[in-house]
């Protein structure tokens, strides 16, 4: 009796330890998730705010209106990125879309709340051309902000089972068997998606410097 008494504290103990490891382990492993979901939110944040600054200053719309499509296409170009993971891993149009707008749009409007701020807040953002330097690191700053903003929100919902945590299970699902058009759908990796709009961003940077300068010259 006391034999098994015995064994069944250390099977006890060892299950105890176990457990703690494997929370110490899913604590890690949320962190990278919240990092990766909160990347990926903030790509497709940024690429549409850019896109859509440049077709309301190419058009000549007013800043309201640029800002508002600015937020529409931030909001289009999040759930895009998205969703196409999740066409490849075979989910029908509808059922994706319905996924990423519950797993998305929390995140996505907390970024764009947190940016449109930091640009407000920023002496001459709002009204700095493309061809600002002010723009470009204005764009910069509000986006690294609405990163941190974003964050702890990916986290807490990963936390519940929610946000990111309905989309994860499905990435990695479109192997080399993929079947028809699905196999065309790219496999965009976050840190692949975040050096391109860092490249952008850094590119558009230059070419204002640059133009600055020339029109000082």
């Amino acid at each position: 009796m006391a034999s098994e008494s015995h064994d069944y504290h250390d099977h006890h103990a060892g299950h105890d330890h176990s457990s703690h490891m494997d929370h110490a382990h899913h604590g890690g492993n949320i962190n990278a998730m919240a990092v990766s979901a909160t990347l990926h939110c903030l790509t497709g944040c940024a690429i549409g705010e850019i896109v859509g600054l440049i077709i309301g200053t190419a058009l000549g719309l007013t800043n309201l209106a640029t800002i508002g499509l600015a937020i529409a296409l931030a909001f289009v170009f999040g759930y895009t990125l998205s969703t196409l993971p999740l066409l490849k891993a075979g989910l029908a149009i509808g059922t994706a879309l319905s996924v990423v707008l519950a797993a998305d749009t929390l995140s996505i409007a907390t970024m764009e709340i947190v940016d449109n701020l930091v640009m407000a807040v920023i002496p001459g953002a709002m009204n700095a051309g493309l061809v600002n330097p002010i723009f470009w690191i204005g764009m910069m700053i509000a986006l690294t902000v609405a990163f941190f903003a974003a964050y702890p929100v990916n986290r807490y919902l990963l936390q519940k089972g929610k946000g990111h945590a309905l989309t994860h299970k499905y990435h990695g699902g479109g192997g080399p068997d993929v079947a028809g058009a699905r196999r065309f759908i790219p496999s965009l990796s976050t840190p692949t998606l975040a050096a391109a709009i860092t490249a952008f961003m850094l590119g558009g940077l230059v070419v204002a410097v640059a133009d600055q300068l020339g029109s000082f010259g």
